[in-house]
């Protein structure tokens, strides 16, 4: 992709504009640079990442995993299934434009047909506007996470975003991996305008002039490098080359902090690392004992002890501990003998071929925990053809579940267990967006039913009981191969203060950033 200047910059320059006064210039080196600047595009750490710096979110969420207001000063709720939201006045996008409630009920109309979002969305009717400065969003019945889903919502420039660009494309319309208009300009009320763009090289931020935010960060220019390798990254923080970094790898942890004026910064994380199995491209998948043996052969303790160094957890279900639904009964279960011994009884005793893919670039040791699943697969007879690649090229090939298992990662974007099974193991179904990432297939009508139901259940304790059942449910049917939540590490100079804006949801508020 060519170097993108931003026309937004000129403009601003020439209608006297100018970005606040000289403060810290600073590089981070990240495993991979986002893939698009629509916010709507990929529902991917990346996209989120992108979306805090240059957009901003109606409510976000404290390190605590409270609530604070970002374009929404206030909010209450009217009644079962009314939610008022007040928003700032005096806003502006990076266009110059004033945000207003109709822009914020066009990016919730967007939402609502993107393909990634909308599930997270569904459970809505509308949102209206009140008047210039309120929303209201309306659900289909009572639904007990509205303000988790507003930290979605980052209202787009309705009026930069409308109309048609020069070869009459639709400049609102949402492209999967594709050269739209909204991959390749922005126009956002965040702390950042993109002033230049290089896919894979670098993106470079500089400070929004007229940000209504005063009480922030005083970096002025943050320039994003992707180094896929862990060591590389590692020493060009060391070196000096660059101010942070992040992931910092385990096996990297000892040399990050025995290094002088350079501080790690950790917090245990969320996200769970899986392999689906892909029950439409290979027949042996479909049998509830083959999956059963696969979950039993992987022995995820190991490639926590082993290959993350202990800097991650074991997991048996979908949710972590202290999330809606979980249940400590629900273990990781290697054992070979009983894995052997399913695939016999299968009628896989000389086991089969499978074909397994995985990102190189995308979470911790990616590659290296599919090999070493692999290795481990090969010990019950299954041969499998491993392919690993940048995540820029997973996710196209990951969206064809083009593998019999592929691996996939996710946090809730709720910050509960339902989350992970709207995404992951619900029925596939495009009209709602539910089962988006099910590329294992798994199609369970009860399931179904139970997670719809828990996300109309107001009662915490019943909700609970619900979603333990569904985790149940996934964990007797080996819907998936559990492997582990990853926990989150950066590296960064000892004056480049991270630890305030860093989070467990691993979405660092730069705006908010300070260099000392």
């Amino acid at each position: 992709m060519k170097t993108m200047k931003s026309k937004l910059v000129v403009a601003m320059m020439a209608a006297g504009l100018s970005f606040s006064a000289a403060a810290a210039d600073i590089k981070v080196a990240y495993d991979a640079d986002p893939v698009s600047l629509d916010p709507h595009e990929q529902l991917s750490g990346g996209t989120l990442q992108m979306s805090h710096m240059v957009f901003d979110p109606l409510v976000r969420y404290t390190q605590e995993l409270d609530f604070e207001g970002r374009l929404a000063s206030e909010w209450k709720r009217v009644d079962d299934t009314t939610f008022r939201f007040t928003l700032r006045e005096g806003v502006k996008f990076h266009s110059g434009n004033e945000l207003t409630a109709d822009d914020v009920v066009w990016t919730f109309d967007r939402l609502k047909n993107s393909p990634d979002f909308k599930a997270i969305f569904e459970p809505y009717e509308k949102m209206v506007k009140v008047d210039d400065y309120t929303v209201e969003i309306i659900s289909k019945g009572a639904y007990p996470l509205v303000l988790q889903t507003a930290t979605y919502i980052f209202p787009m420039d309705s009026k930069f975003y409308s109309g048609s660009t020069a070869d009459g494309s639709d400049k609102s319309e949402v492209v999967k991996h594709g050269n739209s208009f909204a991959s390749t300009n922005v126009s956002g009320t965040g702390p950042f305008i993109v002033t230049q763009r290089e896919q894979g090289v670098q993106v470079v931020f500089e400070r929004f002039g007229d940000y209504w935010d005063e009480n922030t960060g005083n970096v002025d220019k943050l320039t994003l490098v992707p180094i896929k390798e862990d060591a590389t990254r590692v020493a060009a923080l060391l070196s000096g080359g660059v101010d942070m970094i992040a992931p910092v790898a385990p096996n990297d942890h000892k040399r990050v902090k025995g290094a002088n004026n350079i501080d790690l910064v950790t917090l245990p994380g969320t996200r769970i690392i899986t392999f689906q199995m892909n029950q439409n491209s290979n027949e042996a998948l479909k049998d509830v004992r083959v999956r059963q043996a696969i979950v039993h052969a992987i022995n995820n303790e190991g490639i926590v002890k082993k290959i993350m160094k202990g800097f991650a957890t074991a997991a048996g279900q979908q949710g972590p501990s202290g999330y809606a639904g979980y249940d400590a009964e629900l273990v990781p279960r290697y054992d070979l003998k009983k894995a052997k011994a399913l695939m016999k009884e299968a009628g896989y005793e000389d086991g089969f071929t499978l074909s397994m893919m995985a990102p190189n670039n995308r979470y911790v040791n990616d590659a290296k925990v599919a090999q070493a699943s692999a290795a481990m697969l090969s010990k019950i007879g299954i041969k499998v053809d491993l392919k690993t690649m940048p995540k820029a090229q997973y996710w196209p090939e990951f969206d064809l579940c083009a593998a019999d298992m592929l691996m996939i990662g996710w946090h809730s974007d709720t910050e509960d267990s339902a989350n992970f099974s709207e995404f992951l193991t619900m029925t596939r179904n495009e009209e709602t967006g539910k089962g988006q990432y099910n590329c294992g297939h798994y199609a369970n009508a009860e399931l179904d039913a139970l997670v719809n139901a828990a996300n109309v259940e107001t009662d915490s304790g019943k909700r609970a009981e619900m979603l333990q059942t569904v985790e149940a449910t996934l964990y007797n049917d080996a819907a998936f191969v559990p492997l582990h939540w990853q926990n989150l590490a950066w590296g960064a100079k000892s004056n480049v203060k991270i630890a305030p804006i860093v989070n467990a949801m691993n979405f660092p508020y730069f705006g908010d950033l300070v260099v000392e």
